[in-house]
């Protein structure tokens, strides 16, 4: 497990690079307010929009995920553990106004970019009266 990475993954890397060439500027590994030890893949801190993008394996994706046959009972607690993390982070996101955006790293990086640029850009709509930022 130490060799998974935690950050950065490439799934996290093409959405960033297609972001970035949008003209969209985001904070990176941002901590998730007021829970420790949690973070954000990819947050626009200005209107409240959290992007997680979330390994197949490690969150249990519907489509992907295995299960490992050794220590199985250890594994599947510990993934359910995981489901029940994100569940929690995503419920305390959106209780303090944050849109929060989930994606499977399978998905498509430039569908994931647009989906998240036309949310930034609905949450920036009206405020629009304050100058265009």
């Amino acid at each position: 497990m130490s060799r998974q990475a935690g950050k950065d993954t490439a799934a996290e890397l093409a959405v960033r690079r297609l972001l970035h060439a949008a003209g969209l500027r985001y904070r990176v590994e941002y901590p998730v307010p007021g829970m420790a030890r949690r973070r954000i893949d990819v947050a626009f801190t200005s209107v409240k929009v959290a992007v997680l993008i979330d390994g197949c394996f490690w969150h249990g994706c519907p489509e992907h995920a295995t299960r490992p046959k050794a220590n199985a009972e250890w594994w599947q607690q510990k993934l359910d553990r995981n489901k029940s993390r994100d569940r929690e982070t995503t419920e305390h996101l959106q209780a303090q106004g944050w849109a929060v955006l989930r994606f499977w790293e399978h998905e498509s990086p430039e569908v994931v970019a647009l989906h998240i640029a036309a949310t930034v850009e609905g949450r920036r709509a009206p405020s629009r009266g304050r100058g265009n930022r």
